[in-house]
């Protein structure tokens, strides 16, 4: 039965909104199908604004596999403004996608891609306006099967009342092969209902369906154990890998946004994966191993991308790019085929001892040289030895000296307060650095037309790390060191003009923290707070730090207990039954060298460490170098 376009009705809302041109679809590449013609529906949402959600590449690589599919239908959904949302209730104008403006409720599942846990209260927001029940032991046959994605899945347990099911790690197969599971239990008829599909999902191992798990606590508060409730269902459930990125070549036709978003460019991802084995990150330990795309793949979707979308310049993705072992061809390549056009290229991020300034000189061949971008994240030596940071001073500024002098002006240092083992004197090193960084520029350049920028991000411990029993620093101690950072920087008259400094306050990591490490506990502190209001908690100016306190204390939940208090070796965390291939004791013995100042190499150039990813998953690391080089294009 089809399904009718929302938009007749959302059309007459759209003047009394900001920006309404976000809500309106019809995006250069975006896909519009037949309803009546697949089998299988999905809505895909990024939980934030459109101007955010647009560019993210998971939800974009999704969309096209799904639509390539020929009985399937994948269309977009985002975040609503609350101008539009008090409009949508008022009028009762349900939760719409901006493809076909078709009501979300109506698709076969609701996927929502987590990178940050700051979307749960977005999430909430749009199931009530979709008309799903927001508990999702509420919701009938005729709703959605809601299923989250995304880092913040690693440990979907906070926002477990809510999802129907999370899929862990990447996306490309794991989409294709529900979709499948839901295509043949439609066929049957639908036998068994929703609880039937959930637990064909389930069955694999490759889909987490928290209905199916049952949590018991000790008295104190700590798990005992979290156990199937049902035979059939996995005890533990396993991350998803790609092995063969150039199978994958995605996207291929990226959207065009109507609308500002936060990145205007074409990005491909060059590798996927990271063995720098930095111990606060997250995203480094959770997407291993590292897989490289091809030099030939690489620029035949550069090729394809920037024809097809128009797009004038090209990021070159990963978690640390300059790490490709034919990151130096790569750059001379499409710096050769796209010198004399308007298209540039960009690097995001770039590791200290991993630049490289004939790499910088190709990258800005063909644009404009606007700043660089380095990441210490430690301001003493003996914080980067904990958080496995191996940059020296002496790295860092003999890097930045030579970026001075081949004549950029701008240097961007970024580093991360809070971190474990952590004292004041480490922070009051970032201060002490940039200065030296300015010093040196100065004297090699002859100028004094050198800027460093110092942004700094609050630590936040996370799942699958070896920080994942750490405590938390109190935002207290955070704002104390960042006032006496800014007081050593402001008062330096010698060097602190040419010094700008960008910080958050301590606040939004303790809910950042509470959210990424809590249990389905925490489920009733994100609910309190949705119902206060919450919204676009990632944005400074909605986010609310009372209104998390009020709620955690209104339902009972020790904020601290989550956040600034050490984990003991033994404790079964929220996520132990998630596997992301990482070894326990490995995580456990990295956290012990970390607090005993121990570095761990690369894996990637030295023997293999054990962190058990590997034999596990059965993978395998995946580098070059293929020896191919790059020809030039006749660009059209």
């Amino acid at each position: 039965m089809s399904v009718e376009s929302l938009f007749p009705r959302l059309e007459a809302l759209l003047p009394r909104v900001q920006k309404p041109i976000q809500y309106v679809g019809g995006e250069l590449n975006s896909t519009v199908k037949n309803w009546d013609e697949t089998t299988v529906r999905w809505a895909l949402m990024y939980p934030d604004a459109y101007e955010v959600g647009l560019p993210n590449q998971g939800v974009q690589i999704l969309y096209e596999i799904l639509n390539e599919m020929p009985e399937t239908l994948a269309e977009r959904t985002y975040a609503v403004w609350p101008d539009l949302e008090a409009l949508m209730r008022s009028e009762g104008v349900p939760q719409f996608t901006v493809d076909a403006h078709r009501p979300v409720r109506a698709f076969d599942v609701f996927g929502l891609s987590f990178s940050t846990e700051l979307g749960y209260t977005n999430m909430l927001t749009a199931l009530e306006l979709a008309g799903i029940p927001l508990e999702a032991a509420d919701r009938g046959d005729d709703d959605p099967i809601v299923l989250a994605g995304g880092h913040a899945a690693f440990n979907p347990e906070p926002i477990a009342d809510f999802i129907d099911a999370a899929v862990l790690g990447d996306g490309e197969q794991i989409a294709i092969a529900i979709t499948e599971v839901i295509r043949e239990w439609k066929a049957e008829g639908s036998p068994g209902g929703r609880d039937e599909l959930l637990m064909r999902l389930a069955e694999s191992g490759g889909v987490y369906v928290p209905r199916f798990y049952d949590v018991d606590y000790h008295a104190d508060g700590r798990i005992r154990r979290v156990a199937p409730n049902r035979s059939g269902v996995p005890w533990r459930i396993h991350k998803h890998t790609v092995m063969d990125l150039d199978e994958w070549p995605y996207p291929k036709k990226p959207l065009v946004p109507l609308a500002e978003t936060v990145h205007e460019r074409f990005s491909v991802e060059i590798f996927r994966g990271c063995t720098r084995g930095c111990r606060f990150c997250q995203a480094g330990m959770i997407t291993r191993p590292v897989r490289e795309r091809s030099i030939t793949t690489i620029g035949d979707m550069v090729d394809a991308g920037v024809k097809a979308s128009g797009f004038n310049e090209v990021g070159l993705l990963s978690l640390s790019s300059a790490d490709h072992s034919e990151i130096g061809d790569i750059a001379k390549g499409l710096a050769d085929r796209y010198e004399g056009t308007n298209t540039s290229l960009s690097l995001p991020s770039t590791r200290v001892d991993a630049f490289n300034i004939d790499l910088a000189n190709e990258f800005s061949r063909n644009g404009r040289r606007s700043g660089l971008t380095f990441a210490p994240e430690g301001g003493s030596e003996r914080m980067r030895k904990v958080i496995n940071k191996m940059v020296t001073e002496e790295d860092l500024i003999r890097t930045v000296t030579t970026a001075y002098t081949q004549g950029w002006r701008q240097v961007k240092l970024y580093f991360m307060c809070g971190l474990p083992t952590e004292e004041d004197a480490d922070v009051l090193g970032i201060a002490d650095l940039a200065k030296k960084v300015i010093k040196a520029g100065r004297e090699a350049t002859g100028s004094r037309d050198v800027r460093c920028t110092v942004s700094i991000g609050g630590f936040v411990p996370k799942p699958h790390t070896p920080f994942q029993w750490a405590a938390q620093a109190a935002h207290e101690t955070v704002d104390h060191r960042l006032k006496a950072l800014k007081d050593a920087l402001r008062g330096d008259r010698e060097y602190g003009r040419a010094i700008g400094l960008r910080y958050h306050d301590g606040k939004p990591s303790i809910v950042e923290g509470l959210l990424s490490r809590g249990d389905r506990r925490v489920g009733k502190v994100i609910r309190a707070v949705w119902e206060d209001g919450g919204r676009f908690d990632g944005w400074s100016e909605h986010f609310s730090y009372q209104r998390w306190m009020d709620a955690a204390a209104k339902v009972g939940v020790d904020v601290d207990w989550y956040t600034t208090r050490e984990r003991e070796e033994n404790e079964v965390l929220p996520w132990d039954h998630l596997d992301a291939g990482l070894d326990r004791e490995w995580l456990w013995q990295d956290w012990q060298d970390a607090v005993s100042d121990v570095e761990v190499e690369d894996c990637r150039w030295t023997p293999c460490y054990d962190c058990g990813v590997c034999p596990t998953m059965g993978t395998e690391i995946q580098i070059g170098p293929t020896g191919k080089k790059l020809l030039p294009l006749t660009v059209v």
